[in-house]
Formats: C-alpha cells, sequence, structure tokens
C-alpha cells in the first residue's frame, strides 16, 4: 500500500526503480508486527538437523583443518532460502570459535581475565571455515504451528558445530592407538591448538 503511489507515477517500472523512488521520497521499506500467541503450542514444535565433519589434525603440532562439512538442516518452510543458508553457516561458524578457539583464560592469581585480544583470544576466521562446505535445507518439511510454516534457524545450527570438534577427538584417539596409548582421555572444549597436541602425548624422540 505504501508503494501504490510511487508505482501510479511511474510507467511500467521495474522493481528497482519503485524501490530507489520511495527511498527518494522518505517512505519506510521496512515492515513489523507484533502478535501475542495465547496458545503455547505455536512454539511447541522441534527443529531437526543433522552434520558430518572430515578434518585433518597434525599430531605434532596440534593444528585442526575442516575438510569438509555436510549439513542438512530442517527450517520448515523456508521464507528465503539465501537467508536461511546463511543463518546456518553463520551461527555454524560461531560454533567452530566455541569449541575450537575461544578459550577464557583467566590469572589464577586475582582471576582477571587474561585472553583479551587477538592475541590469545582467538575468533574463528575465514581460514578456519570447512574447505568444502554444503549446506541444504530439508525438502517438503512444513511447520504447520509457526508463521508461514517456518522454524527457528537463528540459534540452532551453532550446536552442529560439535561434529568438527568430535572429530578431532576421534582422530586423536586414533592418533593415540597407533602409538600404544589408550584410547581414553580427558579432551575439552575448546580443541585449541594446545590443549590437542597435549592429548595426542606425542613423545619427542618421535620427531626424529
Amino acid at each position: 500500500e505504501r508503494l501504490a503511489p510511487i508505482r501510479s507515477k511511474l510507467s511500467d517500472p521495474t522493481w528497482e526503480t519503485v524501490i530507489r523512488a520511495a527511498t527518494l521520497a522518505g517512505i519506510s521499506l521496512s515492515a513489523q508486527a507484533y502478535a501475542e500467541h495465547s496458545n503455547p503450542s505455536h512454539y511447541l514444535y522441534f527443529s531437526y538437523s543433522v552434520a558430518v565433519a572430515e578434518v585433518t589434525v597434525d599430531i605434532l603440532t596440534g593444528t585442526i583443518e575442516i575438510e569438509r562439512c555436510d549439513i542438512l538442516f530442517d527450517c520448515g518452510a523456508s521464507m528465503n532460502v539465501a537467508i536461511d543458508i546463511g543463518q546456518v553457516q553463520g551461527a555454524f561458524a560461531m560454533g567452530l570459535g566455541y569449541f575450537l578457539t575461544e578459550q577464557l583464560l583467566y590469572d589464577p592469581k586475582d582471576g582477571r581475565l587474561i585472553s583479551d585480544g587477538t592475541w590469545e583470544y582467538k575468533p574463528p576466521s575465514v581460514k578456519d571455515i570447512p574447505i568444502d562446505f554444503r549446506v541444504a535445507l530439508l525438502k517438503n518439511s512444513v511447520n504447520p504451528l509457526a508463521t508461514l510454516g517456518s522454524k527457528a534457524v537463528g540459534e540452532p545450527p551453532l550446536c552442529l558445530s560439535a561434529s568438527v570438534f568430535l572429530a578431532v577427538k576421534a582422530a586423536i584417539r586414533s592418533s593415540r592407538k597407533e602409538r600404544g596409548l589408550s584410547g581414553d582421555f580427558a579432551f575439552y572444549a575448546p580443541a585449541t591448538v594446545d590443549n590437542v597436541q597435549l592429548a595426542c602425548e606425542v613423545d619427542s624422540s618421535l620427531w626424529v
């Protein structure tokens, strides 16, 4: 309705022309709504997903490379596939920081946070995402309880990053067993370079 006056003044305009004219005319192009759901069943649904990760772990240095990751995510009836896939990728990348690189370190004497800069605190970067990253949305999955059949897609995909952490742990276990060490070992997130290297328990005599 807000764009109708603009359209009436133009002769067979393209969408871009209408939007440009509306912007110049100071017409708001955003939309918002508020709804109060008295029926709690509107929120009682489940968002399903699955992820498979393949990693390479350098046992000597503890560095990790994510070779490939495949994700299938159920976001119901997607209202914008490009945005929803981007949400999955973004949440997954945030999870990579949580599970692999972002470690909070505190001074044992006074409890002061000492990992307060990028030299010690490492958020994920473009080099940390999977080399081969494949995301697909589950088809023919309509949620009858929510808006336009959709499901939440902003935060749930973060949990899928655990697949990378578990793949790293599996690689460490495989290496340990090859060297006669126990396959049972303590290993906690984040899987930083030093934590991975320590978990591997590599004997320095193997370096030569």
